[in-house]
């Protein structure tokens, strides 16, 4: 690899890492609401969060077009979803982790697209 290509791999992953360091993150006990998020047809949208044993995930959304839903976290290779919601315009609920995990929510459109807004919220284990 050229000093020029290095430069420009640096350059790449200094913005990627730039733009992650900039995303809100979700603190336990603080409402995250996110007032509009456009998912293009058949892509979709995650928000991940850091969930301990016995911590619950409130979660609910409201979108123009029905998509699905699902609460996901990686085992390996292995993508594991505890939660799965068929399509739908709003849902909510809660999610408690039974072992510590990154727990992506994620909105998957169908051939319309969607907007959505949502809020979550984390709550430590009751004691």
């Amino acid at each position: 690899m050229t000093v020029r290509g290095r430069h420009a791999q640096a350059a790449l992953l200094s913005l990627a890492l730039a733009a992650c360091a900039s995303a809100p993150a979700i603190r336990p006990g603080v409402p995250h609401a996110v007032p509009r998020v456009v998912i293009a047809p058949y892509a979709s949208h995650q928000e991940c969060v850091r969930l301990g044993p016995g911590d619950r995930v409130d979660y609910q959304y409201d979108s123009s077009a029905p998509l699905g839903f699902d609460i996901r976290y990686r085992e390996g290779g292995n993508v594991l979803m505890p939660v799965v919601r068929g399509p739908s315009a709003s849902a909510s609920g809660t999610y408690q982790a039974l072992i510590a995990h990154d727990y992506c929510m994620n909105w998957e459109a169908g051939p319309a697209g969607a907007i959505i807004r949502y809020r979550i919220l984390v709550r430590p284990p009751v004691r």
